[in-house]
């Protein structure tokens, strides 16, 4: 469940930020000090106290300002190489949209400014600080590129230097080429729309089926694109097509695969463009031991060794309760947690159902007048069932099982409040903690039968990273671009972003 965080709690994930020197501070030298010598003498009584003598300043050496790098110069072959990899780069990696030819730079300065607003771009993301939404969570590291294209231009190895700066993974690779792909469809003019109508399955015919044969072969090479029945090869194509889609493959086009299906090709194109910037979220190396879930598709993955060793259904947040995209550290489970219910679904959900529910499902109020609150007691029946999973985010999301399994039978599972809830809470429980002998699995179920609330910290070694992703494009295995549903609208937003910056950029070199 997600619990509603204030401004300043919000206000807590990682930005890049420009730190002001810190104030110098002064030392204090603490000499002695000695009384000035009297030229005659006075009576003891008669001299007066010494004037106090302030302690000699110790200046605090300040180092030599760093020299600012300058902007190299490059010579004619140089100049002319670069021009040429930039011309195509931006749109390559999916930094624009528009293909039109871009005007050649000719200053010298404005093309190191080019090619290093490129660089930073690609190895980091095109977005700015103040592009993000708040519950993009994901922040890149932050990145100078010019150290390393200096260097570049001073060994004469720009092209190594361009070929280095993309993330350093298969799935961004993949991904690109899904790109260069699904670009050369839209600029063929795309995929026709099938009409709006009936269910088509098995036995089918007409125009629309025959419709349905030329858009399924645009992505398909499998499939004949002649004919207007519906047959067991067209039946299986539709199988496949669902499948790509997140769709249950239940071979019959019905209104959600219609719907896949007549998405436009450029809309798919700015869908993977903005994968593609999600990438460059990362950081250049992934934890080996991490948890991976992916948002959109609701599905929870362990990795160990960078090899996907253990996979579940899960459930997230629904549009309007969103699941924020973040990175931390699982650092301990809650074994039969209390619900503490954030106030807004208190007040929206559950107050008004009166307290006779609230008594009958394990509710508790806690409080009295404006700040009373409501905490489900831990039990079989409680939101959170047995399992918790805590780590740190300012958005007061975890993970956590859940009493209703009905859920996970569903391909669209997007019914949270914003935690994650999980298939096999139990799996990943002893998975975590498989190398603490205190808390092998008959432990954890002799305390889960117990039935109090216990919080078992993870040791430091067993701590896993944890990544909320929302990917709704990507490629399998063999290459085939998958696609999923883009519940928040946040594909269509980042892209728009994307193109934006690129162009403001663009603007200022």
């Amino acid at each position: 469940m997600i619990q509603a965080a204030s401004p300043s709690e919000r206000e807590k994930y990682p930005v890049r930020l420009s730190l002001a020197p810190q104030g110098l501070a002064l030392a204090i030298g603490a000499g002695l000090i000695t009384a000035p010598t009297l030229a005659q003498q006075v009576p003891q009584q008669q001299v007066p106290p010494p004037a106090p003598v302030p302690a000699p300043v110790q200046a605090v050496p300040v180092p030599a300002p760093v020299q600012p790098i300058a902007l190299p110069k490059l010579n004619a072959t140089q100049a002319a190489q670069l021009t040429q990899m930039l011309a195509d780069a931006s749109f390559a990696q999916g930094l624009r949209h528009d293909g039109s030819a871009q005007p050649p730079i000719r200053d010298n300065d404005a093309l190191v400014r080019a090619a290093l607003d490129y660089a930073r771009a690609v190895h980091s993301g095109r977005l700015d600080t103040s592009d993000f939404q708040e519950n993009w969570g994901l922040r890149p590291q932050p990145y100078d590129p010019l150290p390393g294209f200096a260097d570049a231009v001073k060994r004469d190895r720009i092209a190594q230097w361009i070929r280095a700066l993309p993330p350093p993974y298969s799935g961004y690779d993949a991904l690109q080429k899904g790109l260069q792909a699904y670009r050369k469809i839209e600029a063929a003019g795309g995929w026709p729309t099938i009409p709006a109508g009936p269910d088509m399955g098995l036995g089918a015919t007409g125009a629309r089926v025959a419709t349905l044969r030329k858009r399924l072969a645009v992505e398909d090479s499998a499939v004949d694109p002649a004919g207007t029945k519906f047959d067991a090869p067209l039946q299986a194509a539709v199988q496949r097509a669902q499948r790509r889609y997140g769709l249950n493959p239940t071979g019959v086009v019905s209104t959600g695969t219609l719907a896949a299906l007549n998405v436009p090709a450029g809309d798919r194109v700015r869908q993977i463009m903005a994968n593609l910037e999600r990438w460059r979220w990362l950081p250049a190396t992934l934890p080996a031991k991490r948890i991976q879930v992916n948002i959109a598709a609701a599905v929870m993955t362990v990795f160990e060794g960078d090899e996907a060793i253990f996979s579940m259904k899960a459930v997230t947040g629904r549009p309007g309760n969103e699941t924020p995209m973040l990175q931390s550290k699982i650092h301990s489970i809650v074994l039969n947690p209390p619900w503490n219910v954030p106030a807004g679904i208190a007040a929206k959900e559950l107050f008004p159902k009166g307290e006779a529910y609230l008594k009958r499902n394990n509710y508790k109020i806690i409080g009295t007048g404006p700040n009373r609150r409501i905490q489900q007691q831990p039990g079989p029946s409680s939101a959170l069932g047995r399992y918790k999973f805590d780590f740190n985010n300012p958005y007061a999301v975890y993970l956590h099982d859940t009493p209703s399994q009905t859920t996970f039978s569903r391909f669209s599972r997007l019914e949270s409040h914003g935690c994650v809830r999980l298939e096999k809470p139990s799996e990943l429980a002893q998975l975590l903690l498989r190398n603490d002998p205190e808390w092998q699995p008959p432990q954890i179920q002799a305390a889960i039968d117990a039935g109090k609330t216990l919080r078992v910290p993870l040791k430091d070694q067993d701590q896993v990273a944890v990544y909320l992703l929302y990917w709704t494009a990507y490629a399998s295995a063999n290459g085939t671009m998958n696609f999923r549903a883009d519940p928040y609208g946040w594909d269509k937003t980042l892209a728009s972003k994307i193109e934006n910056r690129s162009a403001v950029t663009a603007a200022q070199r």
